[in-house]
């Protein structure tokens, strides 16, 4: 077993989960409960049933899968549960689940009875790599991705690379967005040990290594006021494309996926704006494409695209706000760009993938 000291938690590390067992032991709960999503309830609670059943009773909540549940009628429902079960001040809430679980379950423990604990175990490789560490809840409101949300610290969190056997390759190939971005914005080294890996490859110590970086960054800025805003490189435009995709693709597309096209489009943006070389632009172009597949807009969606940037919760006087690399490994925020400007990234990725 290994751990990661955060903010005032463990990012414990072990795939037997018998330190969850004795985490909950040593605490007095009045009652537990488990927030799954069909998914997880199937796949990830079997795992997980026979260490709580050793604790006694537990009540179980599900919920559908997918970022277009992640909003208040959901939430709604997960309050009125626990108030059904008996929930009060003293009661456990354990998120097992991808990020829809981990940041839907975190707000509604952060909010009901102005707050109860919780716990996450986080069971896909982007929850255990980003919604893992940090201390953010959220809901999703009109399509605008994470507008509603708190800055609640969970009780700990549990980490174990058994979920990830249970994962498609393109859920993992969508979490491995973002251990690329940890190595863009923060540890040169890093993203070129994994720029070339198969995603299948991907180890504990990868995610422990990616999780580390995070850590470095929240822990210096909890709320978000500085250093902490370069994890939003690629989530500007990246957080439209997805929030579009959600509204009008019959498949739509997952997190890391649209990420990805952001990073590219950023990736842009930073080389135009704040210094990123060509060489190591175009570097960046070939990792995403040789991990994801391309994805087709064209510029009617334009103004939609912005529209939902403009509602971007990282902006600031009516401008919109990115992270941009300066070179590979190191990242710069409140860098506020134009709209013909993001137009034009626009357009570069889609000249790129014509």
């Amino acid at each position: 077993m290994q751990f990661i000291e955060s903010l005032g938690y463990q990012v414990v590390f072990d795939d037997s989960l018998q330190s969850l067992k004795t985490f909950i032991q040593e605490r007095n709960y009045s009652k537990i409960f488990v927030l799954v999503d069909r998914n997880t309830n199937d796949n990830c609670m079997p795992v997980v049933q026979p260490i709580l059943a050793e604790l006694g009773n537990y009540d179980v909540i599900e919920v559908d899968p997918g970022e277009e549940n992640k909003n208040i009628d959901f939430c709604i429902g997960v309050w009125k549960t626990m108030l059904d079960f008996g929930a009060d001040r003293h009661s456990l809430l354990i998120n097992l689940g991808g990020g829809v679980v981990t940041d839907m379950g975190g707000f509604a423990a952060s909010t009901f009875k102005r707050g109860i604990d919780f716990i996450q175990i986080p069971t896909t490789l982007l929850s255990q790599v980003d919604a893992s560490v940090g201390g953010k809840t959220g809901i999703d409101l009109d399509n605008y991705k994470n507008i509603i949300g708190t800055f609640t610290q969970p009780q700990a969190v549990f980490i174990a690379s058994v979920f990830l056997k249970t994962l498609e390759r393109r859920q993992l190939v969508s979490g491995f967005a973002e251990v690329i971005k940890h190595g863009l914005i923060f540890d040169g080294a890093y993203y070129n040990k994994v720029k070339n890996l198969d995603v299948s490859a991907i180890t504990t110590e990868h995610v422990k290594h990616s999780v580390g970086v995070k850590n470095t960054v929240i822990t210096q800025d909890p709320t978000e006021k500085g250093l902490r805003k370069i994890l939003n490189f690629g989530h500007t435009i990246g957080h439209a494309i997805e929030g579009y995709s959600l509204l009008h693709d019959e498949h739509s597309l997952l997190h890391g996926e649209a990420i990805a096209v952001g990073m590219i489009c950023e990736g842009y943006l930073s080389h135009k704006l704040n210094g990123l070389s060509l060489e190591e632009l175009e570097d960046l172009i070939t990792t995403f494409r040789n991990n994801f597949a391309d994805y087709q807009f064209d510029d009617s969606i334009d103004h939609e695209l912005l529209s939902l940037m403009n509602n971007d919760k990282k902006n600031h006087s009516n401008q919109i706000g990115f992270a941009l690399l300066n070179k590979i490994g190191s990242c710069d925020y409140d860098i506020f760009v134009t709209e013909d400007l993001i137009i034009e990234s626009l357009d570069f990725y889609r000249n790129l993938i014509a």
